[in-house]
């Protein structure tokens, strides 16, 4: 067994909610009166959490137009929109082979709140696939490694025999900061010469590389 625990990161790495988050974060913005986001200004900041990717996106704002920015953008993504969210082609199986190593430990560790991860949890019935995860206002947003620190600890795993799996530098980075060990995945929103700088241990290209590699 590779690694004891390993940690996902869930949008543009299990889930394929890009689309949703972009569109559902130019919206709210129209909403509030700031105008229109770039796409890729909004893909940058996806990973972080909601009121750091506001501030990152929206620099100056004021404090009752990010209120109602932030307000819209959960309506829009909760009720207002009906882009889908599937899981990867190839993710749901490659958990379950994941899952059939009683040692091994799965966990989450997201830019989401608790109450968006828990919803996401119910709507696609994966929550038991995890034994424990985080969320960007129960700790700090990465790239802080506080949701890592405390995973560790919750599920016991020193942090050599851990790996945060992600799409971002974000991920990257919050797992760098602690020595952990960091797998990039190329189909989510940052480049691969971006994730490389972040040094990780292997980077894939492909949902069935990505687990062949932490299978075996």
């Amino acid at each position: 067994m590779r690694y004891r625990l390993i940690i996902f990161d869930w949008d543009g790495t299990l889930m394929d909610s890009v689309a949703r988050i972009v569109t559902c974060m130019q919206a709210a913005a129209h909403d509030a009166g700031w105008g229109r986001l770039e796409e890729a200004a909004v893909r940058d900041i996806i990973g972080l959490g909601l009121p750091e990717a506001i501030d990152r996106l929206c620099p100056g704002i004021d404090a009752e137009r990010f209120e109602l920015l932030r307000s819209r953008y959960a309506y829009y993504f909760v009720e207002g929109s009906r882009t889908p969210m599937p899981f990867f082609a190839g993710v749901e199986a490659g958990i379950a082979r994941l899952r059939e190593f009683p040692a091994r430990r799965l966990a989450v560790a997201t830019g989401k709140s608790r109450r968006g991860l828990d919803r996401v949890f119910r709507e696609s019935g994966s929550g038991a696939w995890f034994h424990a995860s985080r969320t960007a206002d129960e700790t700090r947003s990465k790239p802080h490694p506080q949701m890592l620190e405390e995973l560790l600890v919750e599920l016991d795993v020193p942090v050599e025999e851990a790996v945060m799996v992600g799409d971002t530098e974000y991920d990257l980075e919050m797992a760098r900061a602690l020595g952990m060990d960091r797998v990039a995945v190329t189909w989510g929103v940052h480049a691969p010469e971006r994730l490389a700088a972040s040094r990780p241990v292997y980077t894939a290209g492909a949902v069935e590389a990505l687990f062949d590699w932490l299978a075996s």
